[in-house]
């Protein structure tokens, strides 16, 4: 069993409406376009393809932008010469 902990949220990276499809194919480790076009299949065969999306798209919340921090990388100051 996997102590990974993973959260379900709409995708800010693959994204082409909402976010929805992009952050379910995260979730679950498979390719976001899977999961667009089994919508799309659901939502054409009168299954509850847009529903389900309308459903998730107020229920599972953004993506939270992760803000980097800078990397600090150790030079030698400039008023020394090169060591020889």
């Amino acid at each position: 069993m996997s102590s990974e902990y993973r959260r379900l949220y709409r995708s800010r990276k693959e994204r082409m409406l909402f976010g929805v499809c992009g952050g379910l194919g995260e979730y679950f480790k498979i390719d976001p376009t899977l999961v667009r076009l089994a919508f799309v299949i659901a939502t054409l065969l009168g299954g509850p393809g847009l529903i389900a999306y309308v459903v998730l798209l107020i229920v599972v919340p953004e993506e939270n932008e992760q803000v980097v921090e800078p990397v600090v990388v150790d030079a030698p100051p400039v008023d020394e010469p090169p060591a020889a």
